[in-house]
């Protein structure tokens, strides 16, 4: 059984005991964060829509908070003396997935 979330502007496809990295969230490390649900499925059967999964939710451990990798700029124009360099690390909260439904 499996179940498609939104958060931070993103989906992800869950399955319980999995663990994710989404963006920073406003909860201390031990609590519990509830996500709404897009889609469930369970084998073959697939429920989708807003009379049949309205108010459901998905509920999350919150395990850590952290900065991902450094991720590079770099612009540059050749034969102009231009050159300008600045670096990015996202925040992003670490969460474990307890219960769907």
């Amino acid at each position: 059984m499996y179940a498609v979330i939104a958060s931070g502007g993103k989906q992800y496809k869950v399955a319980i005991g999995q663990t994710l990295k989404v963006e920073k969230l406003p909860t201390d490390v031990g609590g519990t964060v509830q996500f709404p649900m897009l889609l469930t499925a369970d084998g073959d059967k697939v429920t989708m829509g807003a009379p049949h999964i309205a108010g459901k939710m998905v509920s999350a451990e919150v395990i850590s908070h952290g900065r991902g990798e450094k991720v590079r700029i770099i612009k540059m124009r050749r034969r102009k003396h231009f050159r300008k360099q600045m670096g990015h690390r996202q925040d992003f909260t670490e969460v474990k997935v307890t219960a769907i439904g």
